[in-house]
């Protein structure tokens, strides 16, 4: 007998206050590595109203504390923010509260003869066949929504359409394979000019449903755009943004486990980052490489200590493969030690402000060396 299931994802613009708390420190991150490539940064943002708070921990040749929050203004401005919809880059209070990073802390991490994890914690990577890009499809289709409500609301035509959004695509899935859209919600931010019932046309139309025809036979989903009525006010304004709240966003909409570890602001000591990415980079190869259909990887790491206190593989019995010896052959060609695993990804160069919005994984881009599919089947 089949299986048949619903399973739902969301995923929130770039223009959502968490989303621009993540790109601010994502854009701080990457600042500071252009100036010292080996810089310790742990930076949290909070966004309310006209207040933009930045604090962190730094360990770095330092920028100087000036340009800090003019690079708030630059990612806030480029989103798309104005006076006029949410949030004015020029108008706000920024308030720094920035320190070293504790010197005990720093000892752990770097030495003469180590690198040590930033933290303990427990970090997982997940890849399924069910996508081209091996990701889950409700948060894929989910995050591809808002990428094209960003592209078309930067062109006159749609000007009506504000930063802050949000979508939610439920899937019907029979025997773990995804076989039909059922469910889209579909929230926008948007201006005054704009009727509600004419900006729920325009988004079934024009938004949804050139994107979720490439995949399936829209007929009989069901369309909830703008549920709660009319979004004319949107961002900080309405809304406290805060760094690292969006971590199922970031990683596979909860068709996975999640170790509870933010990414946005933290170098790659940080094994919250780093070993979500090689995690993924694990799943990601041995789904390609078709050992198995499906793969979870969860790695474990304590402070100050450079190899993994556990390292796990499940294929959710999907493969012919022994888990166990798998693992066994992973561990003598991939270094997961956290330099060993900054090394291979290129994780101390200034790449973090594009992984802030919409996913870090799914998205094939040069940079983003977690993602690609290099291993050769045996």
């Amino acid at each position: 007998m089949s299986k048949k299931y619903l399973f739902s994802s969301e995923s929130v613009s770039e223009g959502h206050p968490d989303k621009v708390a993540d790109q601010i420190s994502d854009a701080i991150l990457d600042e500071y590595l252009k100036v010292d490539n080996n810089a310790k940064v742990a930076c949290e943002t909070l966004l309310s109203d006209n207040l933009v708070v930045i604090s962190g921990e730094f360990n770095s040749k330092r920028l100087p504390k000036t340009e800090i929050p003019e690079i708030a203004k630059s990612v806030i401005k480029e989103i798309g923010y104005n006076k006029e919809n949410g949030i004015d880059a020029d108008a706000c209070t920024y308030v720094l509260s920035i320190k070293q990073q504790c010197h005990e802390i720093n000892r752990a991490v770097t030495s003469k003869k180590k690198t040590g994890a930033g933290d303990q914690g427990l970090m997982f990577g997940y890849a399924s066949n069910e996508t081209k890009e091996l990701m889950p499809m409700p948060i894929l289709l989910a995050h591809k929504l808002l990428e094209y409500h960003a592209k078309i609301r930067q062109t006159p035509k749609y000007s009506f359409l504000y930063p802050d959004a949000k979508s939610q695509v439920t899937i019907l899935y029979e025997d773990n394979k995804p076989i039909a859209v059922k469910k889209v919600v579909f929230s926008t931010q948007h201006s005054k000019d704009i009727k509600l019932e004419n900006l729920r046309k325009i988004v079934r139309s024009d938004i949804i449903k050139p994107v979720l025809e490439n995949y399936f036979n829209l007929n009989g989903v069901q369309y909830l755009i703008n549920p709660g009525g009319t979004f004319n006010l949107g961002g900080p304004k309405t809304d406290t943004g805060l760094t690292g709240r969006k971590i199922i966003v970031d990683t596979y909409g909860g068709s996975c486990p999640h170790g509870g570890g933010a990414f946005s602001g933290k170098d790659a000591t940080k094994v919250d980052r780093s070993a979500a990415y090689i995690a993924r980079y694990i799943a990601k190869n041995i789904v390609a490489t078709r050992i198995a259909e499906r793969c979870t990887v969860q790695l474990a790491y304590a402070i100050g200590q450079e190899n993994p206190v556990s390292f796990m593989l499940d294929f959710h019995g999907t493969s012919r493969y022994d888990e166990a010896e798998i693992q066994k052959q992973i561990t003598k060609i991939i270094d997961l030690t956290p330099s060993g695993i900054i090394k291979k990804l290129k994780l101390n160069s200034p790449i973090f402000r594009k992984t802030a919005a919409y996913g870090h994984f799914g998205r094939e881009l040069p940079e983003f060396l977690w993602e690609k599919k290099d291993w050769v089947s045996k």
